[in-house]
């Protein structure tokens, strides 16, 4: 299984630059030391390709999708892409599968989103039956799924390689790792706000909350963490800490040692900022437009 580290960076935000900033942008962060990049893929740049090319702008930095949409491309693709960057790159490519949101699905691919779960168990299955012919590594790629509920952590430990929660709280690592067991990757986001000014932060972190708390997938899996309807019409502020580190950079520290004691391998650090939110709204579009 690929190594990642025990912290990476996840963002959207390359999506604004050229890709020949991009390249700059990787390439320094890897020089700093930086072990692994996630970036995600809605109506943006196609996730894979992008991850090419960052992957030939540096020599040792992981790269990971979190996530590709299932629904962008069919299962032999996304195996022959896979293995292809597995290959071609030393190991370094990790590709983190999705199912999205309605919005993104039904609203702009134009798609059914009737049966997210069974159209995951399908498309690993048909990726682990795909024929790939050309030259490959030697060991196998690395795949890990977007998973929160307990059938979809379930779907992690016997069909892929580990999960990668988005948008939950250290209690839900906690579960996630009692369901995935030991030898499966678990690599939850984590949202920072990093300032002095505790108001301003807790400010960034609401605006950048408010969208994520209009999809069902999302609101679901707080629901199931014992959060309240109220905690997520606010958010409320005991919402908001348990998202969204909202401090400084011990702040950050402190949180990222919780996850790990509850169970992540790998903990995918999201920094917020002002851009980051239009960027946000522009991807994920108004759910039932």
């Amino acid at each position: 299984m690929i190594d990642i580290g025990r912290v990476g960076l996840w963002t959207s935000l390359l999506d604004l630059h050229p890709t020949t900033r991009v390249k700059e942008v990787v390439a320094e962060l890897e020089s700093l030391g930086w072990p692994c990049l996630w970036r995600p893929e809605t109506s943006g740049r196609d996730a894979l390709v992008s991850a090419a090319v960052m992957l030939e702008a540096t020599s040792t930095m992981r790269i990971a999708t979190g996530i590709a949409q299932i629904h962008a491309r069919h299962p032999l693709t996304s195996k022959a892409a896979q293995r292809t960057l597995h290959e071609a790159y030393g190991g370094r490519f990790l590709l983190g599968l999705g199912v999205s949101h309605a919005p993104m699905i039904e609203n702009v691919r134009k798609l059914s989103y009737a049966s997210p779960y069974t159209q995951m168990v399908e498309y690993l299955a048909a990726m682990a039956e795909a024929p790939f012919t050309a030259y490959a590594a030697p060991d196998e790629p690395t795949t890990v799924i977007a998973a929160l509920g307990p059938r979809m952590l379930e779907l992690a430990r016997t069909a892929a390689d580990g999960a990668h929660p988005y948008f939950s709280p250290v209690e839900h690592t906690a579960k996630a790792r009692q369901i995935l067991g030991e030898g499966k990757l678990l690599a939850p986001e984590l949202m920072v706000a990093i300032d002095d000014d505790p108001d301003r932060a807790r400010e960034l972190a609401v605006e950048h909350m408010t969208r994520y708390l209009t999809l069902p997938n999302y609101v679901n899996n707080l629901l199931r963490q014992g959060f309240e309807e109220s905690d997520v019409t606010g958010p409320s502020d005991r919402l908001i800490d348990a998202i969204v580190v909202c401090g400084t950079v011990d702040d950050v520290v402190r949180r990222v040692g919780e996850q790990h004691d509850a169970g992540a391998d790998h903990v995918c650090v999201q920094v917020l900022t002002r851009k980051g939110v239009a960027q946000e709204a522009a991807s994920i579009g108004e759910p039932g437009g």
